[in-house]
């Protein structure tokens, strides 16, 4: 995401007060000139900018004898806050309840990605286990849209859908006739929820579009799309923010997965490189993996059959882009994210086709039965149309796989903190979302790595080999070349050099 530059930036300013012995009002001026200048280029409202300069002056107790470090983290929390209150319309934001039909009316102009986002929601919420349908009224057939809107949410009703959105016709611009037909279709449906869909290319003219269509439509939400592509992301976030008309998702690609819910704090803290914590959370529960309880114990045992990672791998894709996902956590630097995710999900897919060919003994099995008889390699790639050599790496693959799962097994591994991390308590299947929530406060205000009850995330990293040692299997997660100091193997498209990885590994004391 182009916001990803915005938090670089921001972070360099902050980063430059650590040259500095005293933190006196020249240091703080100087960084805020760098931020001022950042949010501008976001085409963010002047008056905005200066709000927050003020807020974090005022905030500031330099005359404070705390020493440097500590103002620098007062510092830091001050801008994160601010930063955070840019985006925050201090307004909650209607959420669908099961059990009833929730109709969800979308309007927005021509070009906005309003139809996409139409099919992205209704994708959305079918993960999470609700019945969903699209209504889609066009102006341009013969029947009158307001009839078709209404006999649709009728139907749909009587069939108890969960969600039941309707996708309104656009226009080019605001005009009456827009707004009038909008109003009538409304009146029809009774919509629990109306939504406006805005470009987020028009940066802080998203103000003038937000205000009307909240007066003409009665709009509830809004939903911000391209933020992918264009540095003015930022500003029509904070000018839809300033009219205290809550963002609910942002629109982040053209892919159906492209679509992320929108909470100021998260937002800000992931832009900063920071993770989002409860949004890694949330895509860890509703993958299920509790469900799977025979895996889940191998795991925690440290056994990991060929069978085990195409599983692994099938969950990988279920979670969407592997750099969104790392994005949550935190620590990643965002330039560590900037590789290919149709390259790595095409070798993950490339992978499991080579698997598709072996057999029940050799999916079960730990990779001795190649070893022993080499002709299986052939067999299995011409089974797959691929080299023998593909085959080769990923069995090597599933050999570094298999050493860190073994390494993380066992009473006090990774696996055992992970279970503890989704269910936060005796008798709670969940985690405790306000406990994370404490966690991520934690981070953000510069008190290092949280202590959360049921994970030993300090205990985790360590195991890992630090901060480093899991950016190092970051990159090389990632593949796709461009890692420096990664060489791609023969054959595998990118994928790194193995026998590197092990070194890696042995290094972090994993081999």
């Amino acid at each position: 995401m182009v916001l990803n530059d915005l938090g670089r930036k921001i972070n360099g300013a902050i980063q430059s007060m650590s040259k500095a012995n005293v933190i006196d009002e020249k240091v703080v001026d100087d960084m805020l000139k760098e931020i001022v200048r950042a949010l501008m280029e976001s085409d963010i409202n002047i008056k905005l900018i200066q709000n927050l300069r003020n807020n974090v002056k005022a905030s500031v107790n330099l005359d404070e004898n705390t020493g440097a470090v500590n103002k620098k983290r007062n510092i830091q929390k001050a801008v994160m806050d601010e930063l955070t209150r840019l985006v925050d319309p201090g307004v909650e934001a209607w959420k669908p309840k099961k059990g009833k039909s929730n109709v969800i009316m979308f309007v927005g102009l021509q070009g906005s990605g309003k139809t996409t986002t139409c099919t992205k929601l209704a994708a959305f919420y079918q993960r999470k286990n609700f019945k969903t349908c699209l209504v889609c009224t066009d102006t341009y057939t013969e029947t009158d849209p307001v009839q078709l809107a209404h006999e649709g949410v009728s139907n749909f009703r009587k069939e108890n859908f969960d969600i039941i959105i309707v996708d309104t016709s656009g226009r080019h611009k605001q005009e009456q006739e827009l707004f009038d037909e909008m109003q009538q279709i409304s009146l029809a449906i009774n919509p629990d929820s109306t939504i406006f869909v805005m470009d987020g290319t028009i940066g802080q003219a998203a103000d003038g579009q937000a205000r009307a269509f909240k007066e003409a439509a009665n709009v509830g939400s809004i939903i911000v799309t391209k933020m992918d592509g264009h540095a003015k992301g930022g500003g029509a976030i904070s000018a839809v923010a300033a009219t205290r008309c809550p963002i609910i998702f942002i629109g982040t690609g053209e892919h159906m997965h492209d679509l992320e819910p929108f909470a100021p704090g998260p937002f800000i803290s992931k832009m900063m490189g920071m993770g989002d914590i409860s949004g890694l959370m949330e895509t860890v529960q509703d993958l299920r993996l509790d469900q799977n309880k025979d895996l889940m114990k191998k795991l925690e045992q440290g056994q990991f059959s060929i069978r085990d990672m195409y599983e692994q791998f099938t969950t990988i894709l279920k979670m969407g882009p592997l750099s969104k996902v790392m994005g949550m956590m935190p620590g990643i630097p965002p330039e560590l994210l900037a590789g290919s995710d149709a390259e790595g999900g095409n070798r993950i897919k490339r992978f499991m086709c080579i698997m598709d060919s072996m057999n029940a003994q050799e999916l079960d099995g730990e990779g001795k039965e190649f070893v022993d008889q080499p002709q299986r390699l052939v067999r299995v790639a011409r089974g797959s149309g691929t080299a023998v050599a593909e085959v080769e790496t990923l069995l090597q693959q599933y050999k570094t796989f298999a050493a860190m799962v073994k390494k993380m097994g066992g009473q006090n591994g990774l696996f055992r903190n992970m279970q503890g991390m989704q269910q936060g308590g005796a008798g709670n299947p969940m985690f405790n979302p306000n406990r994370m929530q404490q966690a991520m406060k934690q981070l953000q205000g510069g008190g290092g790595i949280p202590n959360v009850p049921g994970m030993d995330i300090q205990g985790m990293i360590n195991q890992m080999g630090g901060m480093a040692g899991m950016q190092n299997m970051m990159k090389n997660m990632m593949g796709g070349g461009g890692i420096p100091g990664m060489p791609a193997t023969g054959g595998a498209g990118g994928m790194p050099d193995f026998a590197q990885m092990a070194n890696m590994m042995k290094s972090m004391g994993m081999g």
